[in-house]
């Protein structure tokens, strides 16, 4: 057995460490010794360490079970840094590889020079494989996040599973499981399944006192990342997103903002994600936007923030995720944006799977939610989630502890919703319950007859959106279920009825309530007309600058022998005087205004208002706006270079498999988001050039916007809408654009 002096003068050789954290000794010392242990780790607590000392300094090869490709060559390249001029010393063996490079990693395992073999599980399970490794003498197996063995971890691999047999049919040797996070179910289910029941325990304290925990209501997050980012400049930062369109969204939109990032998903190249990550490692780019397999195990020790887009599907995922922030102890800052509208959606991607996998989802996510929407300390709810104690009643370093919210016993609130739900004949989705607390006799309700309801509008001193979070918490709590097979029905659990029979004190927020959602989906009619309304209704901006921008417009429309609303149109005009834009990007931005107006027409009126500012000494909104990414998308683009060519539109509808209508419609948001098109071709080819010539005048002379209904009106019944629309194209572009 090697000595505690002989360790650390080995670790100060390969490593060059002084002295060990925490456990770090002890593990090593029982690997060594030929025990099977499983440790439980915070990232950056030095898991590595914990099997790479052992395998350098003991006979033969250590297999490593890791499962990420990108993890291993981060791994590999470390070792190789430390024992220079032995690059044999450490291999990864899996898919990435090509013929000649896994011949050499052959060659190498089989003379004696690795020490550290990395194989993904799917590699493992390889029947040449399983022939090489049988001619190796195996020191040891180390089994990397191991919480991908349990059904109940957030990163199942069913391969894992299967770990247990290879060994017995590869080489029996010891078994060291190491991982970040894992619940005593998910130990449990670890120390089963690879079969090591007399496994060392070695366990370090989950609490990561130099990270920050913080949960945002999901309201515009890309405008709060950008502005976020913005403020901590030079600081290294994970963005977390649960899909790989938004992973690539959020690259090219921070790229577009002025912040250098970069995607990470499954769906790219695997060369193209080495490249990617390696920026990240050696500095070039700051910001990596990633699905959830990005980071494991990544070195990379001064990432100053993780960001989760989107709420993760599990605690243990979020702290997994949250841990990689600060690994060297210094700040890291965990923001995570919530909305009950990402929940709903985990939710629909787990129909049609098995019930017990449902019934573990809901359970996670439930878990999930009730941290997002709690107001005790985040820190003392994620240790007690790994079942540990924290003792003090404030952290100082979570959103809850610093600024903490009132709170109220909602003891008549959840007896409300509990008397409501029993009191109907069927059961309802959340919304729709809230809606009728509330009062808001929509359509739905309506149509339901739950307007005429004795409790309809029985807690309308509140918003649908207290009552929503009132609901969400009675789920948390177990009063009130949610069937997900069902379409999300609320009903009323046993415990549930106890407590309406003798209501105990239940402390709610007075003012945490979470958005529905943002805008990853389209908006709703009713929603979308009521923020059409909003924005039309001039309120919250400047009266003084709005004034002078339709005089100025006025003067322009004169000048130039226009109609005023040819310039900008109204709600333009209402959205300058509420963001007092100053560049074209800023502009463009504005309601209806596009790029090709902004160019056009801008230049005066952004002089107007930058005058306007200075003068006044008015400070701007945060004096910050967000880029916003170039709506053509590949389909636009296509119907563009068409009508370059020429083509009729009906063949260009036919190719893209829409109706005449539905293309009509796209030409008209491309020729409406700024892009001049010349359509004179099919114009004069499908309309009489008299109607064209009135059609166009009414525009020029007579129109007070560019309504068709109103120009048909004007026009009267002997001109066909697609030709008032065609010709409003025309006009458009050859004037406003």
């Amino acid at each position: 057995m090697i000595d505690n002096q002989s360790l650390s003068s080995f670790m100060k050789d390969f490593f060059g460490y002084d002295t060990f954290k925490g456990e770090q000794l002890e593990i090593i010392k029982h690997v060594i010794s030929g025990g099977n242990a499983f440790v439980l780790m915070p990232t950056g607590g030095g898991k590595s360490l914990c099997y790479q000392l052992p395998a350098l300094v003991m006979e033969g090869t250590a297999i490593v079970i890791s499962p990420l490709i990108a993890l291993m060559k981060n791994q590999v390249d470390a070792i190789r840094g430390f024992v220079a001029g032995n690059e044999g010393i450490a291999h990864f063996l899996n898919s990435s590889l090509n013929k000649a490079q896994i011949a050499a990693v052959r060659e190498d395992l089989l003379m004696g020079k690795t020490k550290l073999l990395y194989v993904a599980p799917e590699s493992l399970t390889k029947e040449e494989n399983i022939a090489l490794l049988k001619e190796l003498k195996v020191s040891f197996y180390a089994v990397d996040e191991a919480h991908c063995i349990s059904e109940w971890g957030h990163d199942f691999r069913p391969e894992y599973r299967r770990i247990r047999t290879l060994v017995d049919e590869i080489h029996p040797a010891p078994i060291i499981a190491l991982t970040a996070t894992a619940t005593l179910k998910v130990q449990s289910d670890i120390l089963k399944t690879l079969g090591i029941p007399d496994a060392k325990i070695f366990k370090s304290s989950f609490n990561r006192p130099n990270l920050y925990y913080e949960v945002r209501d999901k309201v515009e997050p890309e405008k709060d990342i950008i502005k976020f980012i913005k403020q901590n400049p030079g600081k290294s930062g994970i963005i977390y997103c649960l899909s790989r369109k938004k992973v690539e969204e959020m690259a090219q939109l921070l790229a577009i903002n002025g912040i250098p990032a970069l995607p990470y998903h499954a769906g790219l190249d695997a060369k193209v994600r080495t490249e990617n990550q390696d920026a990240f490692l050696m500095e070039e780019v700051k910001v990596i936007v990633a699905t959830i397999a990005f980071g494991m195990g990544i070195d990379k020790p001064d990432v100053r923030f993780v960001i989760h887009y989107d709420i993760p599907k599990s605690i243990e995922g979020y702290y997994q995720e949250t841990g990689r922030a600060g690994r060297d102890g210094l700040e890291g800052r965990c923001i995570t944006y919530y909305s009950y509208k990402d929940i709903r959606k985990l939710e629909k991607f787990m129909q049609g799977k098995p019930v017990s996998e449902q019934e573990i989802g809901r359970q996670l996510l439930l878990e999930t939610v009730a941290y997002a929407e709690s107001n005790e300390c985040r820190r003392k709810l994620l240790l007690n989630y790994f079942g540990e104690d924290y003792t003090q009643d404030n952290c100082h370093n979570c959103d809850n502890c610093v600024h903490p919210r009132p709170k109220f016993d909602g003891r008549k609130e959840m007896s409300l919703v509990i008397k409501l739900i029993l009191s109907l004949p069927e059961n309802f989705k959340i919304e729709h319950l809230a809606c009728i607390l509330a009062g808001n006799a929509n359509a739905l309700i309506k149509s339901y007859n739950h307007d005429k309801l004795v409790l309809f509008g029985a807690g309308k001193e509140h918003s649908e959106k207290f009552w929503c979070t009132v609901i969400h918490q009675g789920m948390i709590l177990h009063l009130l279920s949610k069937n997900i097979e069902s379409y999300g029905l609320i009903s009323v659990t046993d415990k549930g009825l106890e407590f309406l029979k003798e209501p105990w004190t239940i402390m709610l927020s007075e003012d945490r309530v979470f958005s529905e959602g943002t805008g990853d989906d389209e908006e709703d009619e009713e929603t979308a007309a009521a923020n059409a309304a909003m924005r039309s209704s001039g309120g919250g901006g400047d009266p003084v600058l709005l004034s002078m921008l339709k005089d100025l417009r006025k003067d322009m429309a004169r000048k130039l022998k226009l109609q005023p609303w040819v310039i900008f149109t109204d709600p333009s005009l209402e959205d300058m005087s509420l963001s007092y834009p100053l560049t074209i990007d800023e502009l463009k931005n504005c309601q209806g205004v596009g790029e090709g107006k902004a160019n056009k027409f801008g230049r005066e009126f952004m002089d107007l208002i930058r005058k306007y500012v200075e003068e006044n000494e008015i400070s701007r909104p945060d004096d910050f706006v967000v880029k916003s990414m170039a709506t053509k998308s590949e389909g636009k683009i296509y119907i563009i270079q068409c009508i370059d060519r020429r083509m009729d539109l009906e063949d260009i509808a036919a190719a893209r498999d829409m109706e005449f209508d539905e293309l009509l419609k796209q030409i008209e948001d491309i020729v409406e988001f700024g892009t001049k098109l010349n359509l004179d071709y099919y114009i004069k080819a499908n309309i009489d050039q008299d109607q064209i010539d009135d059609i166009y005048d009414y525009f020029a002379q007579e129109a007070e916007s560019d309504s068709v209904k109103d120009a048909i009106d004007a026009l009267g019944p002997d001109y066909e809408e697609f030709e008032v629309r065609l010709v409003r194209l025309k006009f458009l572009s050859e004037v406003a654009n």
